[in-house]
């Protein structure tokens, strides 16, 4: 009955013009988004990202940031995301130079009723303005639709907007460009109530961008990403004060290993957890202008400091055994004998494989939901050139054995195999081959 409850969830979804995407980092992968803004609104998860495209002649500037509209995602668990579809887009918006492509990272906040969307872009009439601006949008639901102020906000130059409401019931507008600036918004929402403030008490080496500012038990932060060396890293620094004065407290997430340039990212308390919202190029390794998003849990010390991120393939939440467990985002690999590709190079979206040299590698993925009714079958999509077996352990490599699945020789093969023995509950998956001949994995799931 779930399986047939799931099915339909996605037939439903295909006919409204939705799409699901599920819980490993990347969280969205039938796109490029970038710049996540997390909020909660009633019982669900909604993130505004923004939306990386490739350039094409005529349309944006070839190897940079280019970027047409915004979509909406939502999840009511961190583990199941729809996507709602395009909010806002830049040949709808009365001030925005229509073939800017510079629909940059955005926020959502929802006040008197109303969901405010703000983005910043470069405008129609550079008399008004030189380089970025910010406006808004509004919205009676989360997913919209979106009407535009005619005009961006008046008194704001640069990108990256957001938004605090603090306990008070002010609101205050953050940005970037160049500095970082703070200025406290009228109750209407559109407009400024106040002079912009530097935020001066920062780094002065590097570039500084991306405010995403908080408040936690009498704690304000101010997190932004800055480039100390030669790529953003996550920093973050304190006050007493909406506004300041700032204290330079420390590292949130390290710069990427891997050479992305831009991080940008929010945090989020959903269900007496927190959690980072960051972005990265695991779908375009070699162009790190196409990012994608990805979710992994913080903590805070005794004292209100934040404990540095280590970014994750696993990501958040659990993963229904019903579905395709995508054992590429694994939570352990082996050093040797196993690895991760991508199944298509010329079509990323496609996702990644698990590759097994032999038997000496092995993949072990955490967090996957078994529940209480028996399942008695696993199927898996694999590949191997002389034929192998796969065996799937619970919890660990001493764990029990509870399917050996063999793939036969020659290319993709979904194959079957019975569970020997069913366990409940929530457990981890450890893979690892029996043979010596080499094999892949697209995915695992039980029925």
């Amino acid at each position: 009955m779930r399986t047939l409850k799931l099915y339909g969830l996605l037939a439903t979804l295909t006919l409204l013009g939705l799409s699901p995407a599920y819980a490993q980092n990347p969280f969205i992968t039938n796109q490029f988004t970038a710049d996540p803004t997390a909020r909660v609104f009633g019982d669900r998860v909604y993130v505004y990202p923004s939306h990386d495209i490739r350039a094409t002649p005529g349309h944006g500037r070839a190897g940079w940031f280019v970027m047409e509209d915004y979509h909406v995602f939502s999840s009511a668990n961190l583990t199941d995301w729809m996507d709602h579809g395009v909010i806002v887009t830049q040949n709808k918006v009365p001030w925005v130079k229509p073939d800017s492509y510079s629909m940059w990272a955005p926020d959502c906040i929802f006040r008197n009723g109303k969901y405010y969307f703000y983005f910043p872009s470069t405008p129609r009439d550079t008399t008004v303005s030189k380089g970025f601006t910010i406006g808004v949008a509004v919205a009676d639901k989360p997913t919209g639709p979106f009407v535009p102020q005619p005009l961006p906000i008046k008194g704001v130059r640069g990108i990256d907007p957001n938004v605090l409401i603090d306990k008070d019931g002010q609101a205050y507008l953050y940005w970037s460009q160049g500095n970082i600036y703070g200025a406290k918004l009228k109750d209407n929402m559109l407009e400024l109530a106040d002079e912009p403030k530097t935020l001066g008490e920062l780094p002065t080496k590097g570039l500084k961008e991306g405010p995403y500012v908080f408040e936690r038990k009498g704690i304000y932060y101010l997190t932004y990403p800055h480039v100390e060396n030669k790529t953003e890293r996550l920093e973050y620094a304190t006050s007493t004060s909406p506004l300041g004065p700032f204290t330079v407290k420390g590292v949130i997430m390290d710069e990427s290993p891997t050479g992305c340039w831009t991080n940008h990212h929010s945090f989020l308390q959903f269900k007496n957890q927190w959690y980072l919202f960051y972005h990265h190029n695991d779908l375009s390794p070699k162009f790190d202008k196409n990012r994608s998003v990805r979710i992994d849990s913080l903590s805070f010390a005794a004292d209100g400091s934040i404990q540095k991120v280590k970014p994750t393939l696993r990501g958040v939440g659990l993963t229904d055994a019903r579905q395709k467990i995508q054992l590429d985002r694994y939570s352990r690999l082996s050093e040797r004998g196993a690895a991760i590709a991508f199944l298509d190079t010329a079509n990323t979206f496609q996702g990644w494989k698990t590759v097994f040299a032999g038997n000496s590698g092995w993949v072990q993925y955490n967090g996957v939901a078994f529940g209480q009714q028996k399942l008695k079958t696993v199927s898996l999509r694999g590949a191997s050139t002389a034929g192998a077996t796969l065996q799937i352990r619970l919890d660990n490599a001493t764990g029990p054995v509870i399917a050996e699945v063999a793939v036969p020789k020659g290319t993709w093969h979904e194959v079957k195999a019975p569970i020997m023995a069913f366990k409940p509950g929530t457990h981890a998956l450890f893979v690892a081959p029996k043979s010596q001949a080499p094999v892949e994995v697209d995915w695992v799931r039980f029925e």
